[in-house]
């Protein structure tokens, strides 16, 4: 037991310490990020001590002790697996996907029959289960990683989609009547003004893209896939009871989704330094 109280006690000086850090440095970059750091130890030192001090069996709930030694005897698989899964099967999808959407959205903007007919089926299909259209796609594509983009592609579509026609819609009436003053053709308003204005837009569909196209990418793999993969590896290490490699693969996949969130964020930071959300930031 004394792990467990151990773990409580460095959970309420950690609290403290944070709340004191927030309400006295909060404006100081470097504390911005120690905050969040601190608090992620605390979380994985609570973990290491419950599971430790009340004795928890490793089959239901391993220690991060033991998931990091496990990620570190595994690289190679976790390479082989993260190579398949994110760099091939989510990354190639959702650059797709967010491509297609951005190009779609402009068709839309131009043509109200498109507006009217395509954004009420793409609701439809975005309200698809994946559990349903990954077996199929499956199919369609075979079992290797072209499959798992094409997921990850209907996955990531309409959300972006529905963003991008929401911010060329940002402009009020005066900015678009300004432009036809100046006797500017739709392209030369669109490239100057409304693209510009829809990059707030484009950049919120693309952050929630990020975390979907990861969990395509992984659950497609469950339903066909080469002896590689993160889903492949997930649901076979299951299988044999082996769960310090399940977290290890879970592990992995947080890491990248949360790096790959961060550098989207990173790039909308600098696309729209000049909107107030951004300025607020700095």
């Amino acid at each position: 037991m004394i792990w467990a109280w151990g773990a409580l006690a460095f959970w309420l000086a950690a609290t403290l310490v944070n709340g004191w850090l927030a309400q006295n440095h909060g404006r100081n970059r470097a504390v911005r990020l120690f905050i969040p750091a601190l608090f992620g130890v605390t979380l994985l030192l609570i973990w290491e001590g419950m599971v430790r001090g009340l004795g928890v069996s490793p089959v239901i709930l391993p220690p991060p002790s033991m998931i990091g030694s496990r990620i570190a005897e595994s690289l190679p698989v976790l390479w082989v697996d993260f190579s398949q899964t994110i760099l091939k099967g989510a990354l190639s999808g959702y650059l797709i996907g967010c491509g297609a959407a951005v190009a779609v959205a402009v068709l839309i903007d131009r043509s109200p029959f498109l507006q009217r007919g395509l954004l009420p089926v793409g609701n439809f299909v975005a309200a698809l289960p994946i559990v349903g259209i990954a077996p199929i796609l499956v199919m369609w594509f075979g079992f290797d990683w072209q499959s798992k983009s094409a997921v990850v592609v209907v996955m990531v579509f309409f959300p972006v989609l529905v963003n991008m026609v929401a911010g060329l819609k940002a402009t009020d009436v005066l900015q678009r009547d300004q432009m036809a003053t100046w006797s500017a053709s739709y392209w030369q308003g669109l490239a100057k003004m409304r693209f510009p204005a829809a990059m707030p837009f484009l950049f919120n569909g693309l952050k929630i893209a990020t975390t979907l196209a990861l969990i395509g990418a992984i659950v497609a793999e469950f339903f066909g896939s080469p002896t590689r993969g993160m889903g492949f590896r997930i649901s076979t290490a299951v299988g044999q009871l082996d769960l310090p490699l399940v977290w290890a693969e879970i592990a992995v996949a947080a890491l990248a989704g949360s790096a790959f969130y961060g550098l989207v964020a990173l790039i909308e930071k600098g696309v729209t330094f000049w909107h107030p959300s951004q300025r607020g930031r700095a």
